[in-house]
């Protein structure tokens, strides 16, 4: 999955033609055989489309470059989507934790809402299994990835972990083994902050009360936490961890996409909100969005003023014709700081699919 900074440097590359290939795949099951099928049609429909507008020699160096992207496809180990971009600067393969509909797109940039519908509902977090074996995980959506590299998986070795506590006349065992819980915890917090320090993400504890309790009483990364798993889960699989988990972080992502709409409103007495394409169009482009909300689905085809001021009628064709205005929108609000969040249909129909919250 593509991180944040990818994503700002993805969306940062410009130059026509920028080839976007999306589809949906499959982790396992019996349709997982037709993923590299359906690709292959929509590389095709690409590669017809570069031909068409450009020649077969002109579109012969993009062309090879998606097939050689396609050919690099580890079919055994794809996700719920797939994401190819290429151009003349740039070629990437990226898996999704989610289905997209296929689709190709030809524009002066690259189609990354799917990217950012993912960093922003879906987004990363990170899971920590508290235990005589605590291990990390990175997850998105429910799909869970082990961290493994020194020193996690980290394992216990004091009293009460690897080794046996104390016993005999005079010896407090359970004192024992909870300052060697609580010096354990100390060293995975330590270990977890430096990893925070680089990437910081939202962190979900998973463990028995217990020890959830000795992490709370020395961690550094209180203000991170977002949840709580009560359980002993030292060897429960990534799979079955995420599933899990899921439904705890989705409680706090919809927590901020109600409190976003609750901004949007008050912004709107305010005076200072802007609702449908038009006005959201030319707010983006002055740089003034500090939230966007959208629905997930809205697509909004459209020619683009030789100044960037204005949407005209859709042409479909050369480096003014957007596949897809929105995207073109989320990418400047993001590259201008702002937020992002995503509805369901219908969820905006009073600001006409889009709104945004204007900065004062």
């Amino acid at each position: 999955m593509v991180s944040k900074a990818d994503l700002v440097a993805l969306q940062a590359l410009r130059g026509y033609p920028s080839v976007s290939i999306l589809a949906p795949t499959n982790r396992s099951g019996p349709a997982k055989k037709q993923d590299r099928v359906k690709v292959g049609n929509l590389l095709r429909k690409a590669i017809e489309r570069l031909e068409k507008e450009f020649g077969k020699r002109e579109a012969a160096a993009i062309v090879a470059k998606l097939k050689k992207l396609v050919a690099s496809v580890d079919w055994q180990q794809t996700q719920e989507g797939l994401a190819i971009f290429a151009s003349a600067s740039h070629g990437s393969v990226v898996k999704l934790p989610f289905r997209v509909k296929p689709r190709v797109q030809v524009d002066e940039t690259f189609a990354t809402r799917d990217l950012v519908y993912s960093l922003n509902r879906s987004r990363p977090y990170r899971v920590l299994t508290l235990g005589h074996v605590t291990r990390l995980f990175e997850v998105h959506a429910a799909a869970a990835e082990e961290i493994r590299g020194k020193p996690f998986p980290f394992r216990h070795g004091g009293p009460g972990g690897g080794k046996k506590l104390p016993g005999g006349i005079g010896i407090n065992s359970s004192a024992t083994r909870d300052t060697a819980n609580r010096t354990f915890y100390k060293a995975v917090d330590e270990a977890v902050r430096k990893i925070q320090d680089g990437h910081p993400l939202p962190l979900v504890l998973v463990g028995a009360e217990r020890n959830l309790a000795f992490y709370h009483g020395v961690t550094t990364q209180e203000g991170s936490i977002v949840g709580m798993l009560t359980g002993n889960h030292e060897t429960t699989s990534p799979r079955d961890l995420g599933a899990l988990v899921w439904p705890i972080f989705e409680a706090g992502a919809t927590s901020e996409r109600t409190a976003a709409l609750v901004r949007l409103d008050r912004a709107v007495s305010a005076n200072r909100a802007a609702s449908g394409i038009v006005r959201v169009w030319n707010a983006a482009s002055a740089r003034k969005c500090e939230v966007l909300l959208v629905e997930k689905d809205f697509k909004y085809p459209a020619d683009v003023s030789a100044d960037g001021s204005k949407l005209l009628p859709y042409t479909g064709k050369g480096p003014q014709a957007l596949d897809d205005a929105v995207d073109e929108i989320i990418e400047s609000v993001m590259a201008a700081g702002g937020r992002v969040y995503f509805y369901n249909p219908g969820e905006l129909g009073v600001h006409q699919r889009i709104g945004a919250v204007l900065r004062k």
